[in-house]
């Protein structure tokens, strides 16, 4: 927890596993196991204690059951953790070395809890290296996973080097040299990367955005008699972005509160905040449509004209459990309060990019963000711009609209795509296709955002090829798992 933001520092995260690891060294599989779900445990607790925030505020439960919620949460992650240890003491008992075995188990667990029961990748270890940019430049070719598999290798490798007594010393230095071979090759790629990518986009002519951010209150944001103060708030703010020569103008997640689908006065107000401005609007709004004779809510962003006409929608795809719609309601139907106002909302049905004068957007709704499988998908299909707009509002003065921000970066390099992001209240921030950010908000700050984006892709291996790490890790363990001589063999000559 403490190697990400905003209190942590990513150096943390290099030798954060090594306590672990090193009291992995004298454990069975099944203490290895509880050990992991403690430390896994203390560590998402640390990490997710805004749920807490989340769901007492604005899922009016009490803090007693708040935060018993969060602690859930943390448990079941903190399986994952659980079982990386545990693995790690089994193939340790196998005469496997914690170098070998780390890398691969954190990498594949990681890949899991990042799909498994619609996944959740918040903040995985990679993500910690959002700012350390030249060793992230790797997640276009490996992803993020890449970079979670060489800071467990270090970490592994630096447990080894300080648990091995001195017969061992010798074969733990050569892990060690190893993995920093590793780590030194993934920052000279990422070196020369940050200077091709630069001189691939520098001729590239730049477009403005302004990314609005209306600091809207969560509390009264879908009060009625609020609506036309919030389409004055953003009004107001787009014509002075406009005035700096914004082309592009950027709303958060579902800025409009009311059905801007509907033909009517609030309708009328958004058209000519376009007209009135000569930009691109795009914008986060609700929406609806009749299935099965009753109507069914969408969480979507729309793209008007300069001339006020509607270019394109997209429906959000991945969307959030518990936030917008209720698994497993007959047994959590406390929980039920946190899909605001209108139940469970309906999935869109693909991922394809919106045209907006030369840009094809690639829409991110929320933390939609934060699943690389969504800037992938984008990226396959031909987006020149990914956009990001949410409303971080429910999370207060907390760790995670940082933490937000911190895995959206890794959108914009693993697709060499140009990201920009408008949250309601922050942070706003524009992204370059290196992951470098550019410009960005303060949270909680009614402002607006105008920085130039460059609409250009260049297609990357992990955009064609996708998570081939995580197959290689995978089939690597089964090769371990189902060599026990060999292991046995192994372990025999590193007692003699």
């Amino acid at each position: 927890m403490l190697s990400f933001p905003k209190f942590g520092h990513g150096a943390v995260a290099w030798v954060a596993l090594v306590p672990l690891l090193s009291a992995l060294r004298a454990l069975p599989v099944l203490p290895a196991l509880l050990a992991g779900l403690l430390a896994g445990f203390v560590q998402h607790v640390g990490l997710l204690y805004w749920v807490t925030h989340v769901v007492v505020h604005y899922g009016r439960l009490p803090l007693a059951l708040g935060i018993p919620v969060m602690m859930l949460l943390a448990l079941y992650l903190s399986l994952y953790t659980g079982l990386f240890a545990a693995g790690v003491a089994f193939f340790r008992n196998r005469g496997i070395p914690v170098v070998a075995a780390a890398p691969l188990l954190w990498t594949v667990l990681e890949y899991a809890k990042s799909t498994l029961l619609t996944g959740f990748p918040w903040e995985n270890l990679g993500h910690s290296q959002y700012l350390n940019l030249p060793l992230i430049q790797i997640a276009d070719v490996a992803g993020s996973y890449g970079v979670s598999f060489l800071v467990v290798l270090v970490n592994a490798a630096l447990a080894a080097f300080v648990g091995a007594g001195r017969d061992g010393r010798r074969r733990a230095f050569v892990g060690l040299a190893a993995a920093g071979l590793l780590l030194a090759l993934a920052g000279g790629y990422g070196t020369w990367r940050l200077a091709d990518v630069a001189a691939r986009f520098d001729p590239v002519p730049e477009q403005t955005v302004a990314l609005i951010q209306g600091n809207i209150d969560q509390s009264i944001k879908w009060d009625p008699s609020f609506q036309k103060e919030t389409l004055r708030i953003y009004r107001d703010l787009s014509l002075e972005a406009a005035g700096k020569g914004a082309r592009f103008i950027i709303w958060p997640e579902t800025a409009t509160p009311f059905m801007f689908q509907n033909r009517d006065e609030l309708h009328d107000a958004v058209v000519g905040v376009a007209r009135s401005t000569g930009a691109w609007l795009l914008f986060g709004t609700p929406s609806y449509t009749s299935r099965d004779g009753a109507l069914r809510f969408r969480n979507s962003a729309v793209v008007l004209t300069p001339e006020g006409t509607t270019a394109g929608k997209y429906d959000k795809v991945h969307l959030v459990p518990y936030g917008e719609y209720v698994p497993l309601r007959p047994l959590f139907p406390f929980i039920e309060k946190l899909a605001v106002g209108v139940g469970d909302f309906l999935p869109g049905e693909g991922f394809e990019p919106v045209a907006a004068g030369e840009a094809r957007v690639g829409f991110l709704i929320c933390y939609e963000g934060i699943f690389p499988y969504i800037g992938r998908a984008y990226g396959r299909s031909g987006a020149s711009l990914l956009v990001n707009v949410t409303n971080d509002a429910w999370f207060g003065m907390t760790s995670a609209p940082f933490q937000h921000l911190s895995m959206t970066v890794f959108r914009a390099v693993e697709n060499r795509l140009y990201l920009a992001r408008a949250a309601n209240t922050g942070v706003s921030a524009v992204i370059d296709a290196t992951g470098r950010i550019t410009a960005q908000t303060r949270v909680f700050e009614r402002t607006f955002l105008v920085a130039p984006v460059k609409i250009q892709r260049i297609g990357t291996f992990y955009t064609a090829y996708g998570d081939w790490l995580v197959l290689v890790c995978l089939i690597a363990l089964l090769v371990l798992f189902y060599r026990p001589g060999g292991s046995r063999r192994w372990l025999k000559k590193s007692r003699r």
